[in-house]
């Protein structure tokens, strides 16, 4: 068994997801169990050089765990032909250049969603990376929790029967920042620094109802800003100029309904943060991020409508869990070793910057929607 090792350029990874999910629990955890098997036996070892503006922190991150190579110099990291692999996780709005220098200098690139700040420049660093003929990934992080893989697994084996509709709902209370301090970064909450919860978590919605329900053919939209001032990390008030819940529907070229609510604006009375109901005429199932409970046409009870009487149903024990059936990884980890077998040994990688494109195009479709206050088709995306 030889070690192969594989240069990675890791841009933006000092931020909170960049750290612990792409770093920490992706990176770093793949280096401690010894790298990537690779299909002649072979482990190859992911070496990165982190890269960033804020030399005391680069410094601190790679020191705590262990990583030797650090640059506040991205081009200089970007002319040395060891690093063979570009990953942003830098703020939206720097993601493209960062792509467009790294395109140039004949790196495959690997990047989180959104992949731009329109979908114009979405489809042109797809089109930039398929004309160079580059390898190209998207994280799709949510399509790899252990909930959405237990549901993926009803889904293919026809549990649902014909699939109706699904229920998404999204979101907690994200504090003002004034009496307790704010969970999320303040850009999150200014349009003009890429923030907006349609610009957030529309990307995520395409990839999860594309690959598990159906494409999505038409949207509307409405969006909202609950919260119109907050104090960011320096203690000072800012107005929030980016909508911070949004209320959409989709419909399905299969002609399944979606509903999704998504707010940073609303206190958790479920499961889970995330929550996705799926009903059809066979069963229905409830999932979470690790958890999913089904409940088939011969389990389900008969409940009559009489407000005049206490609920003589306990409706919640009256769904069975899903079975994991299997160890769960990190999600974000395991998209990372399928990329590096993708750019090592050609493996299939379909969550190309295409893909990542669809993301920013439903986002700018939603808040179109809000906009204009009526339904809009999805047309085909094509580079």
């Amino acid at each position: 068994m030889a070690q192969q090792k594989i240069g990675i350029i890791m841009n933006g990874v000092t931020g909170r997801m960049g750290t612990n999910q792409h770093l920490i629990r992706s990176i770093v955890a793949i280096r401690k169990q010894g790298g990537v098997e690779l299909a002649n036996g072979d482990m190859l070892m992911p070496d990165p050089i982190l890269v960033g503006r804020n030399e005391n922190k680069l410094k601190a991150l790679a020191d705590a765990h262990g990583i030797e190579r650090w640059s506040t110099n991205l081009d200089e990291a970007l002319a040395d032909s060891y690093n063979q692999i570009y990953f942003d996780s830098q703020t939206t709005v720097r993601r493209a250049d960062g792509i467009r220098k790294a395109v140039e200098a004949g790196k495959h690139i690997y990047c989180e969603k959104p992949t731009a700040t329109s979908l114009e420049e979405s489809i042109e660093l797809a089109k930039l990376v398929r004309e160079a003929g580059l390898k190209n990934g998207v994280v799709q992080d949510k399509l790899f929790l252990p909930g959405l893989l237990k549901l993926k697994r009803l889904v293919d084996s026809g549990f649902f029967g014909k699939m109706l509709s699904v229920r998404m709902e999204f979101g907690y209370w994200v504090f003002e920042g004034d009496w307790q301090e704010g969970q999320r970064p303040s850009w999150n909450y200014r349009e003009e620094d890429g923030g907006g919860i349609i610009v957030d978590m529309f990307a995520h919605w395409r990839y999860v109802i594309d690959n598990l329900f159906g494409e999505v053919k038409t949207v509307s939209c409405l969006g909202a800003t609950h919260i119109p001032e907050r104090v960011d990390e320096n203690g000072n008030k800012y107005k929030a100029t980016a909508d911070d819940a949004a209320y959409a529907t989709f419909e399905l070229d299969n002609g399944v309904v979606v509903q999704a609510n998504s707010s940073w604006a609303v206190r958790v009375n479920r499961d889970d943060l995330l929550t996705i109901q799926v009903d059809g005429t066979e069963g229905s199932a409830v999932a979470g991020l690790r958890n999913c409970k089904s409940q088939h046409r011969v389990n389900t009870p008969k409940p009559v409508w009489n407000p005049d009487i206490e609920n003589p149903h306990d409706f919640l024990s009256q769904w069975e869990e899903v079975p994991g059936n299997q160890e769960f990884d990190n999600g974000f980890k395991i998209q990372w070793e399928l990329f590096l077998k993708h750019v090592v040994e050609d493996t299939e990688f379909p969550w190309d910057l295409l893909e990542g494109a669809k993301g920013t195009q439903l986002s700018e479709l939603g808040l179109k929607s809000w906009g204009e206050r009526r339904w809009l088709d999805v047309p085909e995306l094509k580079v």
